[in-house]
């Protein structure tokens, strides 16, 4: 399957569902039970060709900006953050932070838990080690699936590692308050619905465009957090096009 192929079906409809539970919608929805073999599904699928940092996708902005997202400078400075799923309440979760607005780099916006890659040090342990660091809960293991596809965010000119892993209950999140205003934490049930994501209008440099958003009550992901949460989409939505076999 091409990487475009790929792209069309996260704006495709959903397909008829199977007798295979469905792992992001808790039993309140359609009487289905959530299904724990969905890290399994996802690391799969993480170790095949990925679509990419969703450029020409409902999830980047509009008109492409001047310096794009797929195209890293060999000046960019290595980040990593983590994309978390745990059960909670019957459903997956993935939380999110909003930044402080004092901060430098993105100062009030909606985030993973990420930072800088330190010398001598992975992507993956980068992204480990900001989570803990941002939200705590160092007294659950957390199993890494794989990445997604880096993305470069021109603003703090830094090439994004995701990193997706998942942890069998929700942690103990004690956020960092000179890191961490407020924890988001959001349903994968949300993201894949519709009606949850939307646009609007801002300006670069005086230079107005559309960013592409996720909405979870008062609060707009967009950005390249929107982006890197569209490339997810776009795997859950494929995988649950597929019927969700096991592989």
């Amino acid at each position: 399957m091409s990487a475009e192929q790929i792209r069309d079906l996260s704006d495709a409809p959903s397909p008829t569902w199977k007798t295979t539970p469905d792992p992001f919608f808790g039993p309140a929805v359609r009487g289905r039970t959530m299904s724990p073999q969905l890290p399994q599904w996802l690391a799969w699928r993480l170790g095949r060709p990925l679509p990419g940092p969703m450029v020409r996708s409902r999830f980047e902005p509009a008109p492409r900006p001047e310096r794009h997202y797929d195209r890293i400078p060999a000046d960019a400075r290595s980040a990593a953050v983590l994309v978390l799923l745990y059960e909670h309440e019957g459903r997956w979760h993935i939380p999110l932070t909003l930044r402080p607005s004092h901060l430098p780099d993105h100062g009030g916006q909606v985030s993973f838990p990420g930072g800088a890659v330190e010398p001598g040090e992975t992507a993956s342990a980068a992204a480990l080690r900001e989570f803990r660091e941002e939200l705590g809960g160092a007294e659950t293991p957390i199993e890494l699936l794989g990445p997604l596809s880096p993305i470069y965010v021109a603003a703090s000119n830094f090439r994004v590692a995701p990193w997706v892993g998942s942890c069998a209950r929700r942690p103990v999140l004690t956020p960092s308050p000179a890191e961490v205003e407020a924890v988001l934490e959001i349903p994968l049930a949300h993201l894949l619905d519709p009606a949850n994501f939307g646009s609007h209008r801002r300006q670069d440099q005086g230079t107005p465009y559309t960013a592409p958003h996720f909405q979870w009550g008062p609060y707009r992901i967009w950005g390249a957090t929107c982006m890197i949460l569209g490339e997810l989409v776009t795997l859950l939505k494929e995988l649950r096009a597929a019927g969700w076999q096991e592989p």
